[in-house]
């Protein structure tokens, strides 16, 4: 039906994956095995966009060296260029355009590279204003990795992302907020984002409530930390 339609042409494909860092040592699930498995699940599932946490440099390049369709930015976090973790924004060229993007950390002192609070390593949010190719609509993508230790860093570094997500949406645009987030869905740092945007696990019309950190089918320490905000 031309409802259907309409519904499917204003439709964008978002995913957030954390592809877990290439140095683990994870045995038969270390990247020189997995990396495969990478490829056929972005050739599978084709999103517009989507947000990783945790890659490593090789494995940003391995995604853009098998897949000419998708452009990337994003920064390691240890030193703003290469170095360490990247946070980065893939984007199919086809379906989506990219105005502007950036970077910042999860800190005291967001414009350079900087630990926040209590937290364990470096954490950045890398975001971008996009346009729909189909539609002419603007978005804003941010994607971010939280810390897995400091609970004071967990809780700032979520206020700041509600922060600046207020400060650079001055016009009002959807937005999407992928990532890691490394707690629960009943935690109360997350009670200020549900009060500006929607987790899609409750509004999605075809969803689920499977455990997104699963420790390589593990059920002991499986938990959802894994998060997709609009």
């Amino acid at each position: 039906s031309s409802a259907q339609k309409q519904t499917r042409d204003y439709e964008l494909k978002v995913m957030s994956y954390n592809i877990r860092l290439a140095i683990g040592n994870d045995g038969t699930n270390s990247w020189k095995y997995r990396y495969p498995a990478t490829g056929l699940m972005i050739d599978d599932q084709k999103p517009d966009v989507f947000g990783v946490q945790e890659a490593f440099n090789y494995q940003i390049r391995f995604i853009e060296d098998n897949f000419e369709d998708y452009d990337c930015v994003g920064v390691g976090r240890d030193d703003g260029k290469k170095k360490g973790e990247f946070m980065s924004i893939f984007w199919n060229k086809k379906t989506v355009k990219m105005i502007k993007s950036g970077t910042f950390w999860l800190s005291e002192t967001p414009e350079k590279p900087s630990m926040g609070w209590d937290a364990a390593c470096m954490r950045t949010a890398t975001w971008a204003l996009m346009q729909d190719k189909k539609t002419g609509n603007r978005f804003y993508f941010v994607n971010t990795h939280l810390d897995h230790v400091g609970k004071e860093a967990q809780k700032n570094g979520l206020a700041l992302i509600v922060n600046k997500i207020k400060e650079m949406n001055d016009k009002g645009y959807p937005m999407v907020l992928t990532g890691d987030f490394n707690i629960r869905p009943d935690n109360p740092a997350l009670k200020e984002l549900d009060s500006i945007m929607n987790s899609t696990r409750k509004i999605a019309l075809k969803t689920d409530n499977h455990r997104t950190f699963n420790n390589w089918g593990k059920e002991k320490s499986a938990a959802i930390i894994d998060y997709i905000y609009v």
